[in-house]
């Protein structure tokens, strides 16, 4: 018996995960670009500005299919070295 023959395929993400992991992307995205622009230099008085951020690593608490699964439907873009981006953006 082979090795391959020995594993078994492993079952792809479920709907219902694919849609929490987005969620939380994007929730993890928001908090992230707040943070960046709660910093000095980007107050009211110093004439204000926006993130730079345009991608995270994902939060950890999905599995990597789950972000696999999300770049192969075209939601998320990865871009090397575990950093996401939304797709839309």
């Amino acid at each position: 018996m082979s090795e391959s023959e020995a594993e078994p395929t492993p079952e792809p993400p479920s709907r219902e995960e694919l849609k929490k992991a987005m969620k939380a992307f994007r929730k993890r995205l928001k908090v992230t670009r707040l943070d960046d622009e709660s910093r000095l230099g980007y107050g009211p008085m110093s004439g204000g500005g926006k993130s730079s951020v345009i991608a995270i690593t994902p939060p950890n608490q999905y599995s990597r299919a789950v972000w696999d699964e999300l770049v192969k439907q075209g939601r998320l873009r990865y871009l090397g070295q575990g950093i996401f981006e939304l797709a839309d953006e």
